[in-house]
């Protein structure tokens, strides 16, 4: 397909999933709701549909992409299961955990997708639109986070159209995402298993469910081996400073639980961290906005745990707040 001049949007019903799956089959992008946040969509049997999904969001060819699908039976296709990895799909999916695991040829994914790894990342989203969109498509769906890459990740048709709109061929509108934390990613069949990215699924639930056995947490942001790995990443354009206790002088204000009533926002004010999980992206976004027009530089966040979602919120934040390359000019 020609690049897009204009970008649809499309509404959550029959027409609007068969004009998407017409898109994807054609080679197009479509952004679409799952329960963590939007993604952004494209066959990944085509390499250049995939090639597309970099363009748009300007992302390094050497992050791998998650795949999406409808069912187990599906996935089957393009990953082989070890018993380990089939028990975790039948716990866990459809939810957010995507199962890092090797590839089968025979599925015949792009080499774009998996980055020129062995292995692919898979999740069955939870979200009722999302699954009835993979349905239609009958097939496997690359689908990142639809944001420019290293920017706030998406939790509304609306931050999408913001940051990827005239880029791409469609947005289906599906409502806020109820997670708003992209999936953890897990590889399970490292010994022991190893958790890749923490997200919307507590690590406690993963461990309980492997009968309390702790997972390694290997994390090299120089040779990612999955999504959000790299060390400069979900950033806004202010600079992000964590685990700051009081309002700051001069700059924005992220606070977290009750004792921070003079935040300019606050991820949850009763400490709940569900609440601030679903919050994150959203509130980082507005704060960003709130700082360009307001001439503020800086978006200080106050401390939060690290107990059950703590852990991929700070992670996320984190990665906000690192140093970027050549001083701060460009993001991966």
């Amino acid at each position: 397909m020609l690049e897009p001049t204009e970008t649809e949007m499309l509404n959550p019903d029959a027409a609007g999933i068969e004009r998407a799956v017409a898109i994807w089959r054609k080679g197009g992008l479509v952004a679409f709701p799952t329960e963590t946040v939007y993604g952004l969509g494209a066959d990944a049997c085509n390499g250049a549909a995939v090639a597309r999904i970099y363009q748009a969001k300007g992302r390094p060819s050497f992050n791998p992409l998650i795949v999406h699908v409808a069912d187990l039976d599906t996935a089957r296709r393009y990953a082989h299961f070890s018993p380990q990895a089939e028990a975790l799909a039948q716990t866990f999916w459809p939810g957010p955990l995507s199962l890092v695991l090797p590839v089968n040829k025979e599925g015949a994914l792009s080499d774009l997708v998996t980055a020129g790894l062995e292995t692919v990342a898979l999740r069955i989203p939870a979200n009722t639109l999302a699954r009835k969109l993979l349905h239609a498509f009958g097939g496997a769906i690359a689908a990142p986070s639809a944001n420019p890459s290293g920017r706030i990740s998406p939790t509304t048709a609306t931050h999408v159209a913001e940051g990827l709109g005239g880029k791409i061929d469609a947005i289906i509108d599906g409502g806020n995402c109820t997670v708003g934390l992209e999936s953890t990613i897990l590889a399970p069949d490292h010994t022991p298993p190893a958790l890749l990215r923490p997200g919307g699924l507590p690590v406690e639930a993963i461990e309980a469910a492997l009968g309390g056995q702790r997972l390694a947490r290997p994390d090299d942001p120089e040779t990612p081996v999955s999504p959000g790995q790299m060390t400069s990443h979900y950033a806004p354009s202010a600079r992000v400073v964590l685990n700051v206790a009081a309002r700051p002088d001069g700059a924005l204000w992220l606070g977290f639980g009750p004792d921070c009533a003079a935040a300019d926002l606050n991820l949850s004010p009763t400490g709940d961290m569900v609440e601030a999980a679903a919050n994150l992206f959203g509130h980082l976004h507005a704060l960003d906005r709130r700082a360009a027009r307001q001439g503020i530089s800086e978006i200080h966040v106050a401390p939060i745990p690290t107990r059950g979602l703590g852990l991929a919120i700070n992670d996320r934040l984190k990665r906000a707040a690192a140093a970027r390359p050549s001083g701060g000019a460009a993001r991966t």
